[in-house]
């Protein structure tokens, strides 16, 4: 029988050495700021409701009979729980699933570091995180804050708040090389986060850590919202970039349990509308926001993006050892 090379690892043992040193850096930088390593589950009561991620989910046989448990998009949830009971400065280096992910940046299991910090501004978080990026890097590179509508100003000459949605799906079917039929209906998130990677991306993180801010509040998810100085509402998070690839995504952490509920609501109302499944909400985490989450901020990076930054690899499954195609 011929030796397939169907079962052999997508990355070579060489670059999974340079990984696991890579992780070890990571565990000690923040044992360096004693910031407690924690585990928590892969799977969950509730999934991820964002309308613009795809959650997987398994019936399980549990001692309450048969139930769905989601596999968790980022351990997020459990975290928070975990800072409601008191834990202090957390950070996981999670294994993360996002259905249908697949490509040169993309895994449908990936590995997510994600670390909380209770007290910091998010200008301290984004400082810790571009510290911490630049120690694997092995360089320090400089930092760098855009404003969303800067962005969209600086390479479509369009204002991503007040543009009239006709004149995006227009814009965003020629950057997306579409047919128009297929942008007809689309809704204002998607065609921004098209006109985003399409068009913006690219130009991010060239010789420095991009950080985006001040996106629209539509985009806010888990984290505050706040007026800009043109008394528009965004989201108080931000993304980082390096080399066109975004790395990681940071939030001043919402702390209210009726508002979370509320936005959890409206995107299932969305999923129905649009025809996707809806998800269960985490009622456990509601709970614990209500219970009290304290002040701060929290921040999700891809580690396999960042090794890959780090080794110079030209796809993501290089540096993972058995990616998904190849199961």
């Amino acid at each position: 029988m011929p030796d397939s090379p169907a079962w052999r690892p997508t990355a070579d043992l060489d670059t999974l050495r340079a990984r696991a040193v890579l992780l070890a850096e990571v565990r000690a930088f923040f044992a360096e700021r004693d910031v407690l390593e924690v585990e928590t589950p892969v799977l969950g009561q509730g999934g991820s409701t964002d309308v613009y991620l795809t959650s997987l989910a398994t019936l399980a046989r549990t001692d309450k009979g048969r139930r769905c448990l989601w596999l968790q998009t980022s351990p997020e949830f459990h975290m928070k729980r975990l800072l409601a009971a008191g834990s202090g400065p957390i950070f996981q280096l999670a294994r993360s699933f996002r259905d249908g992910e697949v490509g040169s940046r993309h895994n449908i299991e990936f590995c997510m570091l994600e670390w909380y910090r209770p007290g910091f501004t998010l200008d301290q978080l984004i400082e810790e995180t571009a510290t911490l990026v630049g120690r694997l890097m092995g360089q320090v590179l400089p930092v760098r804050y855009y404003r969303y509508r800067e962005l969209f100003h600086t390479y479509l000459a369009i204002d991503p708040f007040t543009v009239r949605l006709a004149s995006l799906r227009e814009l965003a079917e020629q950057h997306a090389r579409m047919p128009p039929a297929s942008m007809a209906a689309e809704p204002r998130e998607v065609c921004l986060d098209i006109l985003m990677s399409a068009r913006i991306e690219p130009h991010l993180g060239d010789q420095e850590l991009t950080v985006v801010v001040d996106y629209p509040a539509s985009q806010a998810a888990l984290a505050k919202r706040h007026q800009d100085d043109r008394g528009d509402w965004v989201a108080s998070r931000f993304e980082l970039y390096l080399n066109g690839v975004e790395l990681a995504n940071g939030y001043d952490e919402l702390t209210d349990a009726d508002e979370q509920r509320q936005r959890f609501e409206a995107d299932n109302a969305q999923r129905q509308a649009l025809g996707l499944e809806e998800v269960d909400i985490d009622e456990r985490l509601l709970q614990a926001l209500a219970h009290g989450l304290p002040e701060g901020a929290g921040v999700a990076l891809g580690m396999d993006r960042l090794i890959q930054q780090a080794l110079g690899k030209p796809r993501l499954e290089d540096v993972i050892s058995f990616a998904t195609p190849s199961c």
